[in-house]
């Protein structure tokens, strides 16, 4: 039986309640208990997700366990880390090539960008600046809390991600995040054609399913690698650092290696509507003193207007 998304909302409620008996029962978030399986007309139905993105109402089945080996450690993380973002709002010109970077190394397409860059003005009487948005990795993260299947989950290490192999399409994430990191795949998933040089698996986003949610990852396979995130590698102004909170220092694409700590004191740097108690892992610092002019404006010395298309 096919359903649409009105009436998978109104019996997701037995979907839900099965999970998190599930997760009691066997120890792993929205799974129920595959070693009772049931069958027949007495068995109740549950809600499934289609490879081609329907729903579809199945009686007595049981939702499985990711089909990876390295499972444990990507929920996990890495060992001792926790990993950071400070974006120099100073140096941000608005060209775009962190988007862009990001645009590239994970395959999205335009519409569903998991970073974006926005024109900010916080008054009237202020000046103003560019400003860099990926995902947050908050320590509290909403989205972690309401998605009923455990799809998304918070790592050791502070990177949150998203197991498109258990993500049923029900968007609550989407809704509770405050930030609006996410996107949804509406249409065709754009994959890669040549998969060998791509990170596969488990929070990767890829292979995109239609219907599933996906958003910044962090690069954690890059972390991994030792390497910096694709924005902060690219950005030509070296306004992206990444880095270990752990060890208290930050780099940016320009090979510049900074004391974490110190540079938060020295430049104020703060994150991103800090009163709503989801603690990012990705900080600001203000945008004062700026290398560049403000959009819109003449540059003192050549005239010329800073004029970068803002992301939609």
């Amino acid at each position: 039986m096919r359903m649409g998304r009105r009436e998978f909302v109104r019996t997701g409620l037995w979907a839900t309640g099965a999970g998190a008996a599930g997760a009691a029962a066997t120890g792993r978030p929205g799974l129920a208990d595959d070693t009772q399986p049931s069958s027949g007309d007495s068995a109740p139905e549950t809600v499934a997700l289609t490879p081609d993105g329907q729903l579809v109402a199945v009686r007595g089945a049981r939702p499985a366990a990711p089909p990876t080996e390295d499972w444990t450690g990507v929920r996990r993380g890495m060992p001792g880390r926790k990993w950071v973002m400070v974006v120099d709002l100073a140096k941000c010109d608005g060209c775009g090539e962190c988007v862009t970077a990001c645009r590239t190394g994970h395959f999205t397409p335009a519409d569903r960008e998991w970073i974006r860059l926005y024109k900010m003005q916080d008054a009237p009487e202020t000046a103003r600046y560019w400003f860099p948005k990926p995902c947050f990795h908050c320590d509290n993260p909403p989205c972690v809390k309401v998605c009923p299947v455990g799809a998304t989950f918070k790592r050791d290490d502070g990177v949150v991600l998203v197991d498109n192999t258990r993500c049923i399409g029900c968007r609550f994430c989407m809704a509770a995040c405050p930030y609006s990191a996410r996107v949804f795949n509406w249409g065709p998933p754009a994959n890669p054609t040549e998969t060998d040089t791509v990170h596969t698996g488990p929070g990767s986003g890829l292979p995109r399913r239609i219907g599933t949610t996906e958003k910044c990852d962090f690069c954690e396979s890059r972390l991994g690698e030792g390497k910096l995130s694709h924005c902060s590698e690219e950005c030509p102004m070296g306004a992206i650092y990444m880095g270990d909170q752990n060890e208290d220092s930050v780099t940016n694409g320009a090979g510049v290696t900074l004391q974490f700590s110190k540079l938060l004191r020295d430049r104020a740097g703060y994150r991103h509507l800090e009163d709503l108690g989801t603690h990012p892992r990705v900080f600001y610092l203000p945008p004062t003193n700026r290398r560049y002019p403000a959009p819109g404006e003449p540059d003192a010395e050549t005239g010329d207007v800073n004029a970068h298309p803002e992301q939609p």
